[in-house]
């Protein structure tokens, strides 16, 4: 006769029933991380807290998951880390009970976010995954953040860190409102409508007289909160959005409003911590290699995201740099399950 299962399985076994009833994947728990000998003592000086933010839902929940597995383990004082989730879904519960049980021993906050703060400021754009309410979250990251949060990295939820993030964090953004490594190379003419250009009151945004702007990826941002509140910076960027809803002057999502309000005032970042593009284009998501130089952030930025390529079995190449990460929870056969439960 079978023996009981100990209580702690029949915990694991109820989350992931709770979990599928939702139709969010389950994730095995990841391990505890604490801080080396070197680190400040947890719940010391506030300047001693690491703030990240992503949003989450249950679309990209698994690479939300990877993501920050990935900064905890390449951390030195990974107990010095709190991350803050924006999420408008309507399994706000549920996201919580995975997150919170995939890694107990982290300092998580939950952020609702209200979609109709951007509903009637959104026009369709290339792919419709930009054309999200939660997209538009990281605009209100100040509104959303409690006033104690100064400084914030922002990341997008399809990457993955390989570097202690503390390097990241501890860069100087001086006069800036936010840091993020630049991309001057870059054709703008593709990001902005024909409209705009013949423009003149919107186009001489972007001359060399006024500012000389250069391409950055929104998905990792440094962000002084505190600067983007005095600067009335979410203002600006809605200001954008309406213009756009009105006249159509630009194609992708969200990211447009950020070069048109911090394009060419942004504090330029390695490009280490933006290896960006590997999840192809927009369109038809081909394989990417990696830009030269080192690498501290690798980033599937682009249709193609290696959790789906990987289960399809087309993978990429550079999909099993992001594998390791992963913390999907693949059920055992009704064998295997037979046997852990006669073994209980």
């Amino acid at each position: 006769m079978p023996l009981p299962l100990p209580l702690p399985l029949l915990f694991t076994l109820l989350i992931i029933n709770l979990i599928s009833a939702t139709s969010i994947p389950p994730f095995r728990e990841a391990p505890a991380f604490r801080n080396g000998e070197n680190c400040d003592i947890i719940g010391g000086a506030a300047n001693t807290t690491i703030h990240i933010a992503m949003t989450l839902d249950i679309t990209y929940l698994r690479g939300s998951i990877a993501a920050v597995f990935s900064v905890l383990r390449h951390s030195t004082c990974p107990q010095n880390i709190a991350f803050h989730f924006l999420t408008s879904s309507r399994h706000f519960n549920t996201l919580n009970l995975t997150i919170t049980s995939t890694f107990p021993s982290l300092s998580i906050s939950l952020h609702p976010f209200d979609p109709l703060l951007v509903r009637n400021k959104i026009s369709t754009s290339v792919r419709r995954a930009l054309d999200q309410p939660l997209n538009y979250a990281r605009i209100y990251l100040a509104d959303l953040l409690p006033p104690s949060v100064s400084r914030i990295i922002y990341f997008d939820s399809d990457l993955v860190v390989v570097d202690d993030v503390a390097n990241l964090w501890s860069i100087n953004l001086g006069d800036h409102v936010l840091g993020a490594p630049e991309y001057c190379h870059a054709n703008f003419t593709s990001y902005f409508t024909p409209k705009f250009w013949a423009t003149p009151e919107l186009s001489k945004s972007f001359s060399k007289k006024e500012r000389t702007p250069c391409y950055f990826n929104t998905g990792v941002m440094v962000i002084d909160v505190n600067k983007w509140r005095e600067s009335g910076c979410t203002r600006k960027l809605e200001s954008w959005m309406r213009l756009q809803k009105r006249h159509r002057i630009y194609e992708l999502g969200s990211l447009p409003p950020f070069l048109l309000v911090f394009g060419g005032e942004v504090e330029r970042i390695e490009h280490r911590w933006n290896q960006h593009g590997l999840g192809g284009d927009n369109i038809r998501g081909l394989c990417r290699d990696l830009h030269p130089g080192p690498v501290s952030l690798l980033h599937w930025s682009g249709k193609g995201k290696p959790w789906l390529r990987i289960d399809s079995n087309r993978p990429c190449p550079l999909d099993s740099l992001w594998a390791p990460y992963d913390l999907h929870y693949s059920p055992p056969s009704s064998s295997a399950a037979a046997v852990l439960l006669s073994d209980g």
